[in-house]
């Protein structure tokens, strides 16, 4: 099959359904419910974009990474890549889709063997789909790391001997050793201090612009997402709720979750800090094993409206060049209601110049 052009399609997502079995009984080992993890999320990733996935914990993010490189199961739906239907491939046939599909992990400290060297960590993969012999390893190890900006003689030391950074730039060369078209970074950042952030970002940059990567960005620090993304889509209790080009988000947020996520980041200007209204979210995260009725959110949104929200379901819809699913921003924008005052943007300079 030929590979996508740039502009198409790489991979999407139909109606992906992610459920954890919750059971209950020693002997009986009754199933009793399901914690749904990921609840009906389309989302499309062209080739050469970066889609940037942003929510609070528990949201559902990490699961579908996971769920696109088929380390957890899907419950229904469809994984398409490359238009290849992948949802339900067996262990053989995923093995060559792997070499396209790589992973970034969250925690730079947890993601590599300890007892290994840099240099196996990083060949491993070429060792496993065997693609290369060891004298064609170690050059292409070498050639890994001098891509992520690691000296050659970091080829025999162990994870321990480096900072977070440079564990992190380690998990980059090795997801990058079999030539993927597609990363999935998992919150590649949030365990690394803010200058070294701006370093590791800047980074994936970089090589997304050299070798033509697609990536799907995983995180919950939105002054990142801003910076990387092309297009940012804001899930919440296992669904996408709004979908929109990275600072259309910033500029104009529709989603009331959106709005309260944007008002919570601080501002580095008294002055403006001081006269901005902030929008809070009341109440803790519902349960994914019992998420409320209709919308998932009207339990917590400081714009709830009493006579729709809690008793029909809004759906994703084209709304002011974003995909909006929200009563309330559809009435905004039919002038049916007033808007809400919204708190002004919070600036990201430090991300841009780093």
């Amino acid at each position: 099959m030929s590979a996508a052009a740039p502009g198409e399609p790489l991979l999407q997502l139909e109606d992906l359904k992610v459920y954890f079995p919750v059971k209950s009984g020693i002997v009986l080992d009754r199933h009793v419910g399901d914690v749904r993890a990921v609840d009906g999320v389309s989302l499309t990733i062209a080739r050469g974009e970066t889609l940037g996935l942003v929510g609070e914990s528990g949201c559902g993010k990490s699961t579908i990474g996971r769920a696109i490189l088929r380390l957890y199961e899907p419950t229904a739906g469809r994984i398409v890549f490359d238009g290849r239907d992948i949802t339900h491939l067996g262990e053989r046939e995923l093995r060559p889709l792997r070499r396209r599909i790589q992973m970034v992990f969250q925690d730079p400290f947890a993601s590599l063997n300890p007892r290994h060297s840099v240099g196996r960590i990083v060949g491993e993969p070429l060792r496993v789909h065997g693609l290369a012999s060891r004298s064609e390893a170690t050059r292409r190890v070498r050639e890994l790391l001098a891509l992520v900006g690691l000296p050659p003689d970091a080829v025999g030391r162990y994870p321990h001997e480096f900072s977070g950074g440079q564990r992190q730039r380690i998990g980059v060369a090795r997801a990058l050793a079999l030539n993927p078209e597609l990363l999935v970074c998992d919150e590649p950042v949030s365990a690394l201090d803010v200058s070294i952030q701006a370093q590791i970002v800047n980074l994936m940059e970089r090589l997304q612009e050299e070798l033509g990567l697609t990536y799907l960005f995983i995180a919950h620090d939105l002054a990142v997402v801003r910076h990387i993304s092309n297009r940012i889509a804001v899930m919440y209790l296992g669904r996408i709720v709004e979908v929109a080009p990275a600072d259309d988000l910033y500029d104009n947020p529709l989603h009331p979750y959106t709005i309260t996520l944007l008002s919570a980041i601080p501002i580095p200007d008294p002055e403006i800090e001081r006269g901005r209204a902030a929008i809070r979210v009341e109440g803790d995260l519902p349960s994914p094993a019992d998420p409320p009725a209709a919308c998932r959110f009207h339990t917590r949104c400081p714009f709830v409206q009493p006579t729709r929200c809690a008793d029909e379901e809004p759906m994703l819809r084209p709304l002011d060049g974003h995909v909006v699913a929200c009563h309330y921003a559809e009435d905004v924008q039919a002038g049916r209601i007033e808007p809400a005052t919204r708190a002004p943007a919070p600036s990201f300079e430090p991300y841009a110049g780093a």
